[in-house]
């Protein structure tokens, strides 16, 4: 008994690690070094970001702004566009116009490339990402990436240099079962025009069930226009131009960023704008409301810092456990943060019932709403920040992990664009990570 119990003290701790894919790297961030460090307090200071590694896609000669996704305890890039050769990588998001292309690579410089590295074979957390022996079937700059129902779906995002054309087919996707790329129907905002008559910007995204909602900007009247496509229908569809004509709860809506909180399928967790929030979806009682939270020990330091930010991510820990990432940049004249800073406000946090919020088989009865069609979603989109701001009662203990904002030097002079988040777990063991789990979020558009 003695001999067990020393074992299992004896056993090495997992290591928590965060990584954030952005346009040009690949971070892993040390979870176990992240701190509570309050924006009011006197002794607040902008942190160092810490990492357990960082690896330079682009010094590295891989596509420009990559996206991920995971599956089997493989890392997954897929995607991206490649400069000119010997041009600066950094000055290509800027002016990539004056940059170009790399006509020599893959279609026209547009990577249909798929790029991977085995988790469960990391090495104090390197990676080594090896060209996948089956390619998608069209190239796909800055791509949308989702799983839903054990596919991965592929679709073109707005190109940093915009002038270019989109190659066919710019919507596909990815069965593992026998590794290969099907083309799927080309949407109403893609498709391969000159630059002179290009409409449509893809502009934010949300999956809910076997439906894919695509907010798009159109260049020609400077009007939003939802579109939508369910995987097992085919077809995309025009939803309308406002937000309250999806037929789902505004947090499900491409205009919010969020999770379902593992413990409980009814407590989705978002970001709207700056803010955010937790959502009881109701299940069974399809004539009660959403009820919402406003997370304010989750995004009170968020608010105070008043700095333009970046679409964010939330990023699923645990059962319990979630984390909200939020990208910005500091104006010129900000005193407490710096001026002109890029940084990053990191929190990690556990969600649990209160005792008077509702019961365990309406949070069953919520599976449905993982795997139905949007259709079989009751609720409508129709919430704004009124009926966020009309909370009875709380329903949810938050209880913060860490909190703090940190500087971004490991970002390099890029913009703090996020791609993909992922949560990953590894044991030190003789100088070897060994895989435990992971956790994956993807958010690809700019």
């Amino acid at each position: 008994m003695k001999k067990t119990e020393m074992a299992v003290k004896g056993k090495p701790k997992p290591k928590p690690v965060l990584w954030v894919a952005t346009p040009q790297r690949l971070i892993a961030i040390d979870m176990s070094k992240l701190k509570i460090n309050h924006y009011d307090s006197p002794k607040f200071e902008v942190l160092p970001l810490p990492l357990f590694n960082m690896l330079n896609l682009a010094e590295k000669d891989f596509p420009f702004g990559m996206s991920c996704f995971v599956r089997d305890s493989k890392l997954y890039m897929v995607g991206g566009e490649k400069p000119k050769p010997g041009a600066s990588p950094l000055l290509f998001p800027r002016q990539p116009r004056k940059v170009g292309h790399d006509k020599s690579f893959g279609d026209r410089g547009l990577s249909p490339y798929v790029y991977v590295s085995d988790l469960s074979k990391l090495i104090t957390c390197g990676l080594d990402l090896r060209k996948h022996h089956t390619p998608m079937l069209g190239a796909k700059p800055i791509p949308i990436v989702e799983e839903i129902e054990g596919n991965i779906y592929v679709l073109s995002g707005t190109p940093w240099q915009a002038e270019c054309l989109l190659p066919i087919p710019t919507f596909e996707v990815y069965d593992p079962s026998i590794e290969q790329w099907k083309p799927l129907p080309e949407p109403p905002f893609h498709e391969e025009r000159w630059p002179s008559s290009q409409i449509y910007k893809v502009i934010y995204h949300s999956v809910v069930g076997t439906t894919i909602y695509v907010l798009a900007l159109s260049d020609r009247d400077y009007s939003d226009y939802y579109y939508s496509y369910n995987v097992n229908e085919g077809n995309w569809k025009l939803v309308g131009k406002s937000v309250d004509k999806l037929p789902v709860p505004y947090p499900f809506t491409p205009l919010c960023v969020g999770k379902f909180v593992p413990a409980y399928n009814d407590i989705f967790i978002y970001i709207q704008f700056d803010r955010v929030y937790a959502a009881m979806i109701p299940s069974n009682d399809k004539s009660s409301p959403t009820r919402y939270q406003h997370l304010d020990e989750v995004d009170g330091d968020l608010l105070n810092r008043d700095v333009p930010s970046i679409k964010g991510v939330v990023v699923e820990l645990g059962e319990h456990e979630m984390c909200i990432m939020q990208p910005g940049i500091t104006d010129s004249e900000h005193d407490k943060l710096g001026p002109c800073c890029s940084i990053l406000y990191i929190t990690t946090f556990k969600v649990e019932k209160l005792l008077h919020s509702s019961s365990s088989s309406q949070a069953r009865g919520l599976k449905i709403l993982k795997t139905a069609d949007a259709s079989d979603v009751s609720q409508t989109s129709s919430h704004h920040d009124n009926d966020v701001q009309d909370i009875r009662a709380p329903f949810l203990s938050i209880t913060c992990l860490s909190k703090g904002f940190y500087d971004l030097d490991a970002w390099g002079p890029e913009a703090p664009h996020i791609c993909s988040a992922f949560f990953h777990q590894f044991r030190y063991e003789r100088g070897v990570f060994a895989n435990l789990n992971f956790r994956l979020v993807t958010w690809t558009t700019f």
